[in-house]
């Protein structure tokens, strides 16, 4: 079967290179898991190895952050691939980031830059998952539009 016979879904539409807005929110994702998976194993080795207060809450606490993890890398590979449904699963990301950045933003310590970073992302993030570049790239048509009735970019 050649290349033109192969149907094309509207959730993997591949027309056209794929925006930078896109890429860059793939990006962002990635980095927000890779950060989750590396806090969740070096909490969880902490939690192993250390003397925590309480060594069952620190070892369920590292294995629900590699767990976490998985959101953001999926979301992030399906923003790639142009999968529809991952930029549902990335919105949903930045969205629980924030209040995370917020409350690293009310500490007295070293955790203000991470929360100033973080916010930063998340932001940056939803900003450019909702762009419609990113989403005509996406096949997400507007509410109650059909595809004749989608703008021409």
């Amino acid at each position: 079967m050649s290349s033109e016979q192969t149907p094309v879904s509207d959730s993997a539409r591949a027309d056209g290179p794929r925006p930078r807005r896109l890429t860059y929110a793939a990006a962002l994702a990635a980095l927000e898991g890779l950060a989750l998976l590396v806090g969740g194993g070096w909490v969880l080795v902490l939690g192993l190895t250390g003397d925590p207060d309480d060594r069952q809450q620190a070892v369920t606490l590292g294995i629900t952050l590699i767990v976490l993890a998985l959101l953001p890398l999926l979301a992030a590979r399906g923003l790639l691939r142009r999968r529809s449904w991952s930029r549902g699963p990335a919105v949903i990301t930045q969205i629980m980031a924030l209040p995370v950045a917020y409350s690293l933003l009310q500490a007295d310590s070293l955790a203000i830059p991470a929360g100033i970073a973080l916010a930063v992302v998340a932001v940056t993030s939803l900003v450019l998952l909702v762009n419609p570049a990113t989403t005509a790239a996406l096949g997400i048509r507007g509410p109650g539009r059909t595809e004749a009735e989608e703008p021409k970019r």
